[in-house]
């Protein structure tokens, strides 16, 4: 009885114990979701937050609104690409890695101008402008660059497939289409020659019946019987019969 209660007390135990794994994991999953969900509110109230200053301020302000907004699209654009990439082509590890590298400085740069659209001295941003527009076009292009080729290398392979592909239904056309094909005409078997009008088998398409004669063919004579044997003088007259 004691070992009874111990087992259903060790089931109860490890029911609960995954009953609460499996809360945790589904709270963190909605945690992570909701995290999702307001990151990404946050960056599109941002980046409209950005184009609206890039059009409605006017000098520095302005170029440093639109760098943010430039740099910020470049790298989110290059970053989906690569990610979705990645899926099924292992050789754009690399270029995750090259991008994450670029990343960090684009953090620092994007950083850098978020602390700029709140300083109040003009000429010092006036002063700045150039060296931030040539860091963010280095940084832009390196991520553009990385886009476009991962673009290009997958349009490759989808090319290379569908060469493959319309070959493969070029091969199997023509084995659907093989049985349409006319054969070529062949000549109807030979006859035999008839005989000639003089022949004996002229008209006869059959073999003759064995031992069969044919009807112009002459009738053996009879044999022919004895002539009177000969006599030799030798020889006795036969006597006649007595008729008494």
């Amino acid at each position: 009885m004691d070992a009874v209660i111990a087992v259903m007390a060790l089931l109860f135990v490890l029911c609960l114990a995954l009953g609460v794994y499996a809360t945790v994991k589904v709270i963190g999953a909605a945690k992570r979701g909701v995290d999702r969900t307001i990151t990404q509110a946050r960056r599109t109230v941002e980046d409209h937050t950005l184009r609206a200053k890039s059009f409605a301020q006017l000098g520095p302000a302005g170029e440093i609104a639109q760098l943010r907004l430039t740099l910020r699209t470049s790298m989110r654009a290059t970053q989906d690409a690569l990610h979705a990439g990645s899926v099924d082509d292992a050789s754009l590890k690399e270029s995750l890695g090259l991008f994450q590298r670029l990343s960090a400085h684009g953090h620092e740069l994007d950083a850098e101008l978020k602390r700029l659209e709140s300083e109040p001295d003009r000429a010092t941003l006036i002063e700045r402008l150039p060296s931030l527009r040539q860091r963010t076009e280095r940084i832009t292009g390196g991520a553009d660059s990385l886009r476009w080729a991962a673009r290009d290398r997958a349009r490759r392979f989808a090319e290379d497939d569908l060469d493959s592909l319309s070959a493969q239904i070029d091969v199997e056309a023509g084995a659907l289409r093989h049985w349409t094909t006319p054969e070529p005409d062949r000549p109807p078997p030979p006859w035999p020659e008839a005989p000639a009008a003089d022949s004996p088998t002229a008209g006869q398409t059959w073999p003759k019946t064995p031992g069969a004669r044919a009807a112009d063919e002459p009738t053996p004579s009879a044999i022919t019987p004895p002539g009177p044997r000969q006599t030799y003088p030798w020889q006795k007259k036969p006597r006649p019969e007595s008729t008494t």
